[in-house]
């Protein structure tokens, strides 16, 4: 395994203001049975929207339309591989949640009432998103 790595997440928000969630397998040898947003690593020199429109699609089903980048994330996994993982607030452009074997759940909720679910390391883009791009 490479030291480093980028990474990207899909935080989607619907037209009734609900974050989607997916939740890892309970196995999963990292942060199993979290739940997080969708996403993964880039391949090598891949394009970021591509990735993230790809990994969104394999882990979902979804497609997505991007909107805005949310945050840049710095951190180290367990296994030592430091990761730099960049959150974009998107929209869904289809509704047909399709799990890939990586998750065993989802749900759609209230962006408001999502800090209670929504793994920590997110809590911040969750703010990002209320400051700035939250519709009234």
């Amino acid at each position: 395994m490479e030291d480093f790595a980028i990474a990207v997440k899909s935080f989607i928000i619907n037209d009734k203001d609900e974050l989607l969630m997916v939740k890892r397998r309970p196995n999963d040898v990292n942060k199993s049975s979290v739940w997080e947003v969708p996403g993964g690593r880039l391949e090598k020199g891949e394009n970021p929207f591509d990735g993230l429109k790809r990994e969104t699609k394999q882990e979902t089903g979804l497609e997505i339309e991007i909107l805005n980048p949310l945050k840049v994330h710095h951190f180290i996994r367990d296994d030592q591989q430091k990761i730099t993982m960049i959150t974009f607030y998107c929209k869904p452009l289809t509704y047909l949640i399709n799990l890939s074997e990586e998750h065993v759940d989802y749900q759609w909720i209230k962006i408001d009432n999502s800090f209670s679910i929504l793994h920590p390391a997110f809590h911040e883009d969750i703010k990002i998103y209320q400051n700035y791009f939250k519709r009234n």
